[in-house]
């Protein structure tokens, strides 16, 4: 039970040197990390925008493919010849007053 208690009050008290070299390292990590941020940020905006424009090319492609086809699939059709039936003369009526 003694060292119960002995260890339950040395994680109570905190020291002043604990706190402030725990703020020194957040603060050290927070400027490794902006500075991580700087360097590394214009390589990884320049990756997505690749991939953007990659993304964009490929659709674009893409709806030039299905215009492509379906310009080919009217012209087919409209090569194909069209029956028409012939049922009898056409008659225009008027009315008289």
């Amino acid at each position: 039970m003694f060292i119960f208690e002995e260890i339950l009050i040395i994680m109570v008290t905190a020291s002043l040197t604990g706190i402030l070299r725990t703020i020194f390292i957040l603060i050290l990590v927070y400027y490794a990390v902006k500075f991580l941020l700087r360097l590394f940020a214009p390589v990884l905006m320049q990756q997505v925008v690749k991939k953007a424009e990659q993304n964009f090319y490929n659709q674009q492609q893409f709806n030039q493919q299905q215009n492509n086809n379906q310009q080919q699939a009217s012209r087919n059709e409209n090569k194909k010849p069209k029956e028409s039936k012939k049922v009898g003369e056409y008659i225009d009526f008027e009315e008289i007053d």
